[in-house]
């Protein structure tokens, strides 16, 4: 049987470039966003084209009623899951300086990024631990896609930073857990990719490229993060749990 991946945000962006992958390797897909099926549907078109099953699973993982949907959707449409992707994410409404950050940015910020990624994993997490104690040759594994920024430090970005390094804890603390039941954990630390997150930076991004901010002179895209996690989910770099890649054209590599 076909395995079957959920991604969370996969209908843009990072998120969508991931699911191409996944549905290229023959992964069946439970693409979760926020947005109404009408306008993602041609995206889900898209990677119904691979000869994949394709569902999607509106919601908001900030909601915790959102939450629970997803989980009986998946249940209810495949019976099970073998792949998790956490992708979903925002970027701060404004960049603003640590000083002037409010209190409602930083909660809208944190309910998706951080709390809502935490309890769709939890929930998830226990699914797959009896799935993988009553099938042990299931291939079953988590995907936390972060950021660099959960090392580099933005002052005009200090909620964003604080949410992607707790995901990078989130990821540890799961690869000991997750040890238990023979089921991996890896999480992808992207740097700058052309997506419309970073459409308001854009032609700084681009400029900063030019002059060195990464060693390999370009930007990343969506693809390059899929072509990560499909060869992960596969099986390509075993004995591996709780690694952390990066996949950021060098920009995170400290020199002289």
């Amino acid at each position: 049987m076909s395995r079957v991946a959920l991604v969370t945000g996969g209908s843009r962006g990072i998120g969508l470039g991931i699911a191409r992958k996944l549905a290229e390797a023959g992964i069946n897909l439970a693409i979760n966003g926020v947005r109404e099926e009408t306008s993602v549907r041609e995206a889900l078109e898209e990677l119904k084209g691979y000869g994949v099953r394709v569902e999607y699973l509106q919601g908001n993982i900030a909601s915790s009623e959102d939450r629970k949907a997803i989980v009986e959707g998946l249940l209810a449409k495949f019976g099970k899951i073998d792949i998790l992707v956490n992708n979903a994410g925002v970027a701060p409404r404004t960049r603003s300086d640590i000083f002037d950050i409010t209190e409602e940015d930083y909660d809208h910020l944190m309910e998706i990024n951080q709390k809502g990624t935490f309890f769709l994993t939890q929930a998830i997490a226990k699914w797959m631990a009896d799935l993988k104690t009553t099938n042990p040759d299931s291939e079953i594994s988590i995907v936390n896609i972060t950021s660099i920024s959960s090392t580099v430090a933005s002052t005009t970005r200090a909620s964003y930073c604080m949410s992607k390094s707790a995901l990078s804890m989130l990821s540890k603390v799961l690869a000991v857990k997750m040890a238990e039941y023979d089921i991996p954990v890896y999480e992808i630390r992207p740097g700058v990719i052309e997506t419309d997150m970073i459409e308001k930076v854009r032609e700084k991004y681009h400029e900063g490229v030019k002059n060195g901010m990464t060693l390999e002179r370009r930007m990343g895209v969506p693809e390059d993060i899929g072509k990560v996690v499909a060869a992960l989910v596969k099986g390509d770099l075993p004995y591996s749990t709780g690694q952390v890649i990066c996949v950021d054209g060098g920009m995170t590599i400290s020199r002289m």
